[in-house]
């Protein structure tokens, strides 16, 4: 049996601090996002990925791109033309060229949406109330969102999901014929 060590490979550990941080903050959101992903599917039959799409375009002034979806979700490409599938299916979103570029697919949100949308926002917002502001205070509220936007806007200096390139599979040179990924 390996022993541990406090330095692996040349990386220092995170302190106890940072730890306990990381933790607590996963499942804290891991709490949240059940819950919230309970409530959506109980009241509307969507996950919260869709009910995210949804949002989105009802917040927005007109059509989306998918990649205007996929990095305001932080979301892949194939994950978010999977959902947009099932949305539009469900007769929720509508797809099609965008008038100003025929290469981009343009997202726009049907009355059955919106109508979705207003169903389900009430019971997401009291649950959220509930679970995630109740327990802070003004100050609580107003630091947490400084640190977050933070953090967010860190991660947010690597490219998005949408902007990564495509991993392509190619076959190797190897006589066994094993794919790779380029």
């Amino acid at each position: 049996m390996s022993e541990i060590r406090p330095d692996v490979d040349g990386v220092q550990p995170l302190d106890p601090a940072q730890l306990n941080t990381y933790f607590v903050l996963m499942e804290s959101v891991s709490l949240l996002q059940y819950q919230l992903e309970q409530q959506l599917r109980t009241e509307g039959g969507i996950s919260y990925v869709q009910f995210e799409l949804l949002a989105r375009l009802g917040d927005a002034a007109g059509p989306l791109t998918m990649t205007q979806l996929a990095d305001g979700v932080a979301y892949s490409r194939s994950g978010l033309t999977y959902q947009a599938g099932l949305l539009e299916k469900a007769g929720l979103i509508t797809r099609g060229p965008d008038p100003d570029d025929d290469r981009v697919t343009a997202v726009t949100l049907t009355d059955d949406g919106r109508d979705l949308i207003h169903r389900v926002l009430p019971g997401h917002i009291q649950l959220t109330r509930r679970l995630l502001f109740d327990p802070l205070t003004d100050d609580d509220l107003h630091n947490l969102g400084e640190i977050m936007t933070r953090v967010r806007d860190h991660m947010r200096t690597q490219p998005p999901r949408s902007a990564a390139p495509r991993k392509r599979r190619r076959a190797t040179a190897a006589h066994d014929g094993t794919m790779a990924d380029g």
